[in-house]
């Protein structure tokens, strides 16, 4: 199965606490109220269920900067690269919706 990632979508690593709080990158961030967070199947999860667990992930952020859609990647998901990890990156590179990969200019 290929999930179909948003273009908006940055590449980070997360490690879950007592939610909302996380880490994102080894920096404190928060889940936003009705953060979606799906596994490596693409099924919902609850985030204190994945509490202390750290994963490579795509994710979204809303306009405070907190995380609003996250997806545990599987391996072949994360080792499909590059991928931005900032948004300058995915405002200068360019993004192939349909094979999901990024190029770099």
């Amino acid at each position: 199965m290929q999930r179909n990632f948003s273009a908006k979508a940055l590449r980070g690593t997360i490690e879950f606490g007592t939610p909302p709080e996380i880490k994102l990158n080894g920096k404190p961030a928060r889940l936003a109220p009705g953060a979606r967070v799906r596994d490596e199947n693409n099924m919902l999860q609850l985030p204190a269920a994945l509490a202390g667990r750290k994963a490579v992930v795509n994710y979204t952020t809303e306009l405070e900067g907190m995380l609003l859609d996250v997806w545990l990647l599987t391996r072949i998901e994360a080792d499909r690269k590059p991928w931005p990890t900032t948004e300058k990156e995915a405002q200068t590179w360019m993004f192939n919706v349909d094979a999901q990969t990024w190029t770099k200019p």
